[in-house]
């Protein structure tokens, strides 16, 4: 019967999560419950010369900065951490003395197999346990999978991984896998599953596996809570008790329920981890969760439009993120479509001479409703809303470039629709190219407001009012009148979208005049 050794990687998996952020006090509590907990091998974090050292982060530079979080009484548990191929010079790793890391797994891409393996060789030599992670195994051919199997063969690693990085890995994908690796991997060396659940399939898989009839020694890697990148991984708590259930282990739940309560949870309010839709498409086509992430923060695209997104990738981009690709093909499926613009001559015209009041579905829009309706009275006024149409008062115009928000709108009010050229529409006002709209402030380069000023200025117009712009807060429903129109997503990214609108209207105020209607309460200029 195999032997089923659990590796708990909380402290680096779960770190994409919250950038890392556990704090110096959580890390030396999470890695002690995991220790009364009876988890085998503890991962710390990332060992890597690319970041500067913080405490309150789980990613070092040295061994003795991971010994600090390290409990003084061990109980025979392995601690290790991960070094991507790349990341960390081998020269700079001390010799192996027991009074840090035990182990060091070695993350590598199929296309560093060659220097990876010297890396495992000096990792040995160090007096380290050395784990060997195969990246997006899935990649690999058989051949290519069988030859990386004799090679680890003579460097003899203590364990060698089959990793499902994109969460996509069917029962039958691991039991190819797994097969050739127990048929062809020498004795001795043990067998690690590293899962991600964007198919809900980590739990069903790490099942399958221990399931499977082998005298060879197992590694499952989890993380409390699932906490793990995108969809996020096997949850430590369910599997440790599927373990005690069905093959007579002893794991301790109990202080992981601590940790979740007490520490994780708060993270997972904030920066929320597990199944989506976005995180299920990047499955499906076999693609870097970081993909996901990225369309998804956008906030633009309904799940067709990210289906079709992932459809025209290339297939040499899919296995790395490659963040300038996402930004051009996202641009570039979004640039196709029509231009509709008979009634521009017309616009121009009504425009000349006018202030312009923009109505954004800020929670000011509603709070300060008044103030907007007495100011759109005006002769001198010409009003469009923003990505809805305002319920308070009826507006000129409705500029839109968002796809859902154009398919939530009554129909009956496309003749006065204003829309970009990426929003599939017939029978509107008119129709604008979108890439002549963008500006160069990355997170908000689309965003509707800053688009419409651009749009509109174009045109003649030269003093805006604006209602209901009012930046986003961490709390979502400080953000919108309406609360159907939340807005959900990593607080980081909101911080980065007030940042991206006051450095735009700022720019954009240096050759017209912006007023602030109702009162913002997290951009200004």
């Amino acid at each position: 019967m195999n032997k089923v050794h659990m590796l708990d990687c909380t402290l680096r998996d779960g770190g994409y999560c919250n950038q890392w952020n556990f704090g110096f006090e959580n890390s030396k509590i999470i890695t002690s419950s995991l220790v009364e907990a009876g988890i085998d091998i503890i991962e710390c974090g990332f060992l890597t010369e690319k970041t500067t050292y913080d405490s309150e982060h789980t990613k070092f530079n040295t061994m003795d900065q991971v010994s600090k979080i390290i409990p003084e009484k061990r109980n025979g548990k392995i601690f290790v951490a991960m070094m991507n191929y790349g990341e960390f010079d081998p020269d700079h790793i001390p010799k192996h003395d027991g009074t840090s890391l035990d182990g060091l797994r070695i993350a590598f891409h199929k296309k560093d197999i060659k220097e990876a393996l010297e890396l495992c060789k000096k990792v040995k030599e160090k007096g380290y346990l050395c784990f060997m992670q195969a990246m997006v195994s899935l990649s690999y051919t058989d051949e290519e999978f069988l030859f990386l199997i004799r090679q680890t063969n003579e460097l003899r690693p203590y364990a060698f991984y089959i990793v499902d990085s994109f969460g996509v890995m069917k029962r039958k994908d691991l039991v190819r896998l797994f097969y050739m690796v127990e048929h062809d991997l020498d004795d001795g060396i043990k067998i690690g599953f590293h899962s991600h659940n964007n198919m809900q399939l980590a739990y069903s898989n790490a099942q399958t596996l221990v399931d499977m009839q082998t005298r060879r020694d197992l590694i499952i890697d989890s993380s409390i809570y699932g906490m793990g990148r995108g969809a996020g991984n096997l949850n430590t708590e369910l599997f440790l008790e599927y373990l005690n259930d069905n093959i007579g282990t002893d794991y301790n739940v109990k202080p992981l329920l601590n940790v979740i309560d007490e520490i994780l949870e708060p993270f997972h309010q904030q920066h929320y981890w597990g199944y989506s839709l976005p995180n299920y498409l990047s499955a499906k086509y076999n693609t870097h969760p970081n993909y996901a992430g990225y369309l998804a923060d956008k906030n633009t695209l309904t799940v067709h439009d990210m289906n079709e997104i992932f459809e025209i990738m290339d297939n040499s981009k899919r296995n790395e993120f490659d963040k300038k690709y996402a930004e051009e093909v996202y641009l570039k499926y979004l640039s196709t479509g029509n231009v509709q613009e008979q009634h521009l001559s017309d616009l121009k015209q009504l425009i000349d001479g006018k202030k312009i009041l923009l109505i954004a579905p800020g929670k000011s829009s509603t709070v300060e409703k008044d103030k907007i309706v007495d100011f759109m009275q005006k002769d001198d006024v010409l009003t469009f809303s923003i990505n809805y149409d305002y319920p308070y008062a009826d507006s000129d115009f409705i500029f839109l470039s968002n796809l859902r928000r154009f398919k939530e709108l009554d129909p009956e009010k496309k003749s006065k629709c204003i829309v970009t050229s990426n929003v599939p529409a017939d029978n509107v006002y008119l129709q604008t190219k979108y890439k002549d709209l963008l500006n160069s402030y990355e997170m908000v380069q689309d965003n509707a407001g800053m688009m419409a000023i651009r749009f509109l200025s174009n045109l003649g117009a030269n003093d805006f009012y604006l209602a209901g712009m009012d930046g986003y807060s961490h709390d979502v429903s400080e953000n919108y009148g309406s609360d159907r129109m939340a807005l959900v997503t990593r607080n980081a990214v909101l911080d980065e979208m007030n940042k991206g609108m006051q450095e735009v209207l700022k720019d954009y105020s240096k050759t017209i005049n912006i007023h602030f209607l109702t009162t913002p309460k997290y951009i200004n200029i």
